[in-house]
């Protein structure tokens, strides 16, 4: 990295050092003993002809205007703080003294905090997120929408997807809303009284009358038909009444991969009942997608049986991909006469009581109905203006033809469900206008906390305590309550997600195969035609002999016959969710039991089920049930920064990589990420001859390294990412790589030397121990207001750290100081 981009990390820190116009009377200046400091340390690179960085204080004309760059500042404080600027390999360096004052002079001078009266930052406007859209529509409705599915991802700020400023709202989105609204009431409200009864079967309930693909012989369970061989299954049904039924097969196409594109064959499915054909159909290569048919039929009381037959219609053509359909299951629907009806399941949720005749009581009802059901949405109570208006829309549909009270309420449902006052949350304030930093009411309260420990809308405990105006006192009480609940785990689970990346293990690609090649000793055959390979390979193929073209044969040969042992390899998503399970659980054990947050570094202990320990080396953890599991003394496990999910997450698809470990550690666990890398950097790889790495990591970084652009950032992340390098892609401990033993000492930019992984991140907790804490409180925080962090709330932060040191680190402490901190409770006006 360019010293110049190196110095502009740090020089933020600077003053106008030099030729700056005499500030006129009244308006702020640099105070002499300060100056004095930033001449000293910041002069030779950002003044007098200087421009590190693309700063020159030079420029600006008087204090007052290089005073009034808060960003600059923020800056500036953040990396003196860090011990970063000026650069460590300065030969000068201020005193511990000299960095106190100049970081007390920034905030009470520069930003003109006042530690009695904390600016709770700025107010944002921000919607739902995916999950929290679908906790709510949950809790509100009982319907479990899959956002994944309809919704497109969320946009990420800081590492956050619930912060106000990129939540976004794009004209296809609200298209989205708008349909989802009217899924989740057709879902949830039923639009009658009574309706037909049905009779769920499901596929694993058939049994096999022909065929021998998935079993010995007859009466076995059946329910997945293969196109490579007829067979046919059936199952046995109840019927109580006579009648007429509806009978509806649910189907799903099923395949598995063996080899080739693709898979010729066909098969035809006949459906019966009691013998009698129904209906048949027939499917090719159909992997994934849904089928149904439906059938009608007359049916006496007694049992009847249903049969499904499958009838392979190309048996010359080759089996490649294992075709198959699978029933899914089976619904009965009848009788069709209305005396056998019974009671719309939820029906009494939404309508508890008879509906009136009589227009002014319909539209009292509705008034009471959607009045209730927006006070929820809405998270807080609905002006009278707001409730007639959903009761007007409401009688607009019932009034029509063939339109009932029922669909009239469920449409004034969808509007409320589309509204910006649920899909935003609305926030205000409650101190009269004069107060500058005012108090939130207590509904916004109730929701800045259910959201917070929740990631849902408040329950009607939350909404009793708003609505007699005592939430604030009933503060503590209140947030150990929602701790209890099972609703808190969203918390732990988006939280962690989001902070440690958790929650894209399941997504991240990851080649088992060449994960476990690059670690595998060199084979020295191997080696020589890999290299030859390229060789050639690098050649126009205008350019080659015959010869070497059969030898450029040959060599792949040997290339390829190297990696079969390794063919099966592969890094599954069952353990992938243990990673992220045991990530979970862990975070989840300090939170509860109020453990001091340097465990999440260092600790002697995690969690483990049998799966997961096997792939960890660790023994005697038998069963599929994650427990607390002690680890022996020396063990480099132990925090989250050696459990699988960060490992897999900071590497790439076949190898690990120690810059973006080390960047992890940087931004996530000490807050001081590096600036981006400057453009036409070459790629790790291009460092190296014959298309791929040569040598270990450590080597080939070396190398990155002696690039003068690349130094100065280098020289932060890869001590810290190396580190790890005894752990490989996929979170597995090795010994070696390429048959050379794994090095995982060295020394941080800041001092600290460590031989291990353990003594890393025993120097993590002990002389780094404030920046963790205060990286970790800006994270929970962020987190907690749905907002990124700016100077304003250095108050709040340094009171989280003051709490933190006082309490020795308890999670508590943390968790209580963010819901008790004016930048919770209050607002700015």
């Amino acid at each position: 990295m360019p010293a110049a981009r190196r110095s502009a990390a740090f020089l933020f820190t600077a003053v106008s050092l030099v030729n700056l116009t005499a500030s006129r009377a009244g308006e702020p200046v640099i105070p002499p003993e300060i100056r004095a400091i930033l001449t000293q340390q910041c002069y030779d690179c950002h003044a007098d002809g200087g421009k590190k960085g693309g700063v020159a204080f030079d420029g600006y004309e008087s204090d007052a205007l290089l005073l009034a760059d808060k960003s600059l500042w923020l800056r500036v404080l953040k990396n003196v703080r860090a011990g970063i600027m000026p650069p460590p390999d300065n030969k000068t360096q201020p005193s511990p003294d000299d960095r106190t004052a100049l970081q007390q002079w920034i905030k009470s001078g520069v930003f003109q905090l006042d530690p009695a009266n904390p600016d709770p930052g700025r107010p944002v406007l921000r919607r739902l997120n995916r999950a929290e859209y679908r906790n709510t529509i949950r809790d509100l409705t009982g319907v479990d929408f899959r956002v994944e599915e309809e919704f497109p991802a969320d946009d990420a700020g800081h590492g956050f997807d619930n912060l106000g400023e990129v939540l976004n709202v794009s004209p296809m989105l609200m298209e989205k809303y708008l349909a989802a609204a009217k899924s989740i009431v057709g879902r949830a409200v039923p639009l009658q009284a009574r309706v037909m009864p049905e009779q769920r079967i499901s596929g694993d309930q058939f049994r096999r009358l022909t065929g021998n693909a998935e079993g010995p012989g007859k009466d076995t369970p059946l329910s997945i038909l293969s196109y490579t061989e007829p067979a046919a299954a059936a199952v046995t049904v109840q019927i109580q009444h006579p009648g007429n039924y509806g009978i509806a097969f649910h189907l799903s196409g099923r395949e598995r991969y063996v080899e080739g594109e693709g898979d010729l064959n066909k098969a035809r499915l006949t459906f019966r009942m009691d013998g009698a054909e129904l209906g048949r159909a027939e499917y090719g290569q159909a992997g994934g997608r849904d089928f149904r048919q439906e059938f009608t039929g007359t049916l006496q009381e007694g049992t009847h049986t249903l049969t499904v037959e499958l009838e392979r219609l190309t048996p010359d053509e080759k089996p490649v991909r294992n075709l198959g359909m699978e029933i899914r299951q089976v619904i009965l629907s009848g009788p069709g006469d209305t005396r056998f009806w019974k009671a719309a399941e939820g029906y009494s949720h939404w309508f508890p009581r008879e509906i009136p005749a009589e227009s002014g009581a319909r539209q009292s009802y509705a008034r009471e109905i959607l009045g209730g059901f927006a006070r929820r949405a809405f998270r807080r109570p609905v002006d009278e203006a707001s409730v007639v208006r959903l009761a007007g829309l409401a009688e607009s549909i019932w009034s029509q033809p063939d339109q009932s009270f029922e669909s009239g309420i469920a449409r004034a449902m969808e509007a409320v469900l589309a509204s910006p006052r649920f899909l935003f949350l609305e926030e205000f304030a409650e101190s009269p206008a004069e107060d500058r930093h005012p108090f939130v009411d207590d509904y916004t309260l109730a929701s800045r906390l259910s959201y917070f420990l929740w990631s849902s809308m408040p329950d009607e405990e939350l909404m009793r305590a708003a609505g007699r105006n005592m939430l604030r006192a009933e503060l503590g009480t209140q947030v150990r309550r929602m701790l209890a609940d099972e609703k808190s785990g969203a918390m732990v689970r988006n939280f962690t997600g989001q902070w440690l990346q958790a929650r894209d293990i399941e997504g991240i690609p990851i080649d088992a195969r060449f994960v476990l090649i690059r670690q595998d000793k060199p084979d020295p055959e191997m080696e020589k035609a890999r290299k030859r390979f390229f060789e050639l390979r690098a050649r126009e193929a205008t350019e080659l002999t015959a010869e070497e073209k059969v030898e450029m044969e040959q060599v792949r040969a040997v290339f390829r016959k190297s990696r079969e042992r390794f063919k099966d390899a592969e890094f599954p998503g069952s353990l992938r969710r243990d990673m992220r399970r045991e990530t979970e659980l862990y975070f989840d054990h300090i939170l509860r039991n109020d453990r001091p947050l340097t465990e999440l570094i260092e600790s002697n202990y995690t969690f483990l089920n049998q799966r997961l320990a096997a792939h960890y080396g660790i023994p005697d953890v038998t069963g599929d049930a994650f427990r607390k599991v002690t680890l022996a003394d020396g063990h480099p496990r132990g925090g989250v920064l050696t459990q699988g999910t960060v490992l897999a997450v900071t590497s790439n698809p076949t190898r690990t990589s120690p810059v973006k470990r080390g960047l992890f550690i940087l931004e996530k666990v000490l807050g001081t990420p590096p600036p981006p890398p400057p453009p036409n950097i070459p790629a790790l790889e291009d460092l190296s001859k014959g298309g791929g790495l040569e040598g270990t990591l450590r080597e080939n970084l070396a190398r990155h390294r002696a690039d003068a652009k690349c130094a100065s950032c280098h020289n932060r992340m890869d001590p810290l990412g190396l580190a790890f390098e005894n752990f490989n892609a996929m979170g597995s401990w090795r010994d070696e790589e390429r048959g050379v033993t794994v090095e995982s000492g060295g020394r941080l930019v800041s001092g600290e030397s460590f031989n291990s992984v353990r003594e890393l991140k025993h120097v993590l907790v002990t002389s780094h121990r404030e920046a963790f804490y205060r990286c970790f409180s800006e994270k929970m925080l962020m987190y907690a207001l749905g907002r990124g962090m700016e100077w304003q709330d250095e108050t709040t932060i340094d009171q989280l750290l003051a709490s933190l040191n006082e309490s020795g680190g308890k999670a508590s402490s943390l968790l209580h100081g963010i819901i008790h901190s004016d930048a919770f409770l209050r607002r700015r006006r």
